[in-house]
């Protein structure tokens, strides 16, 4: 299974962000439309991610909920079928939530960097370090605090649910 360490932060100034991940980025920046739909599943977390351009992807993780930076161990299988794909998962498993966003991606080394605007929600960083096989989770922990610092987040934006969380929390 794949593994990165994530953080998730709430962004009071988008574009202060994107100012200063700019010139730290090795690519970027990349526009994407998401609109996940979670499916019920007891071991972790399943979404079908549709890009609205006949593609997706179907993604199975597991992670904690927590402020500081977290491990997350995922799989990911793509699909040209994304719309047939979630009315099969609906009827066999049920829909959890759903969440649509706007995502500017960018790439500091092996770090994706995400500038989210959530709908319903507002604007949000996250951070996912990729780490590579047997290299240590601590490793990604600190690489995610150095771009935290970088970006100049402060630990009390910090979130730890996931996006379909906060929604049917609100």
């Amino acid at each position: 299974m794949a593994r990165n360490v994530e953080i998730k932060a709430r962004a009071a100034d988008l574009q202060a962000v994107e100012a200063r991940v700019r010139p730290l980025a090795d690519q970027g920046p990349i526009e994407l439309h998401q609109d996940d739909t979670f499916f019920r599943c007891d071991q972790g977390r399943l979404k079908l991610r549709d890009f609205g351009d006949g593609h997706g992807e179907l993604i199975f993780y597991r992670r904690a909920d927590q402020l500081a930076p977290k491990c997350s161990h995922y799989e990911i299988t793509v699909t040209d079928e994304p719309a047939r794909l979630r009315e099969v998962l609906t009827q066999a498993l049920g829909v959890v939530g759903r969440v649509r966003k706007r995502r500017t991606l960018y790439l500091v080394g092996a770090t994706r960097v995400h500038l989210d605007e959530v709908d319903e929600l507002g604007c949000f960083v996250e951070l996912e370090v990729v780490l590579q096989s047997g290299e240590p989770i601590e490793q990604g922990e600190a690489t995610a605090r150095a771009l935290l610092k970088a970006l100049q987040i402060a630990d009390d934006a910090l979130l730890a649910p996931a996006y379909v969380d906060l929604l049917q929390s609100r």
